[in-house]
């Protein structure tokens, strides 16, 4: 099986960096892991219309991995890191215009 290429954008880097050590170490090895496995057990497809790739978001106990998958190119865009609640996916688009 051939790996993705992982981008993790700026904003998601720095939200990364600003995250608390323990769960810093689990994002980065999370995102590491996308590249070999792009749609993890813990992951769920989000609806956004009009794309030509999927948006996903993985779970790690309270905060969201957000990204998009493009199988086409095997792509990896990490959009962002939040804390849900009360992080509600309200700035998706927003992110995904990032990615232009």
């Amino acid at each position: 099986m051939s790996r993705f290429a992982v981008y993790v954008l700026p904003g998601a880097w720095q939200e990364i960096k600003d995250l608390p050590g323990h769960m810093r170490q689990r994002v980065r090895r999370a995102v590491d892991g996308l590249a070999l496995d792009p749609r993890p057990p813990r992951s769920t497809g989000l609806e956004v219309a009009d794309i030509g790739f999927e948006v996903r978001r993985l779970r790690l106990d309270r905060w969201r991995i957000l990204y998009a998958l493009d199988t086409e190119d095997r792509t990896i865009d990490v959009l962002a890191v939040r804390r849900r609640p009360p992080y509600d996916y309200g700035d998706l688009e927003e992110l995904l215009a990032q990615m232009d």
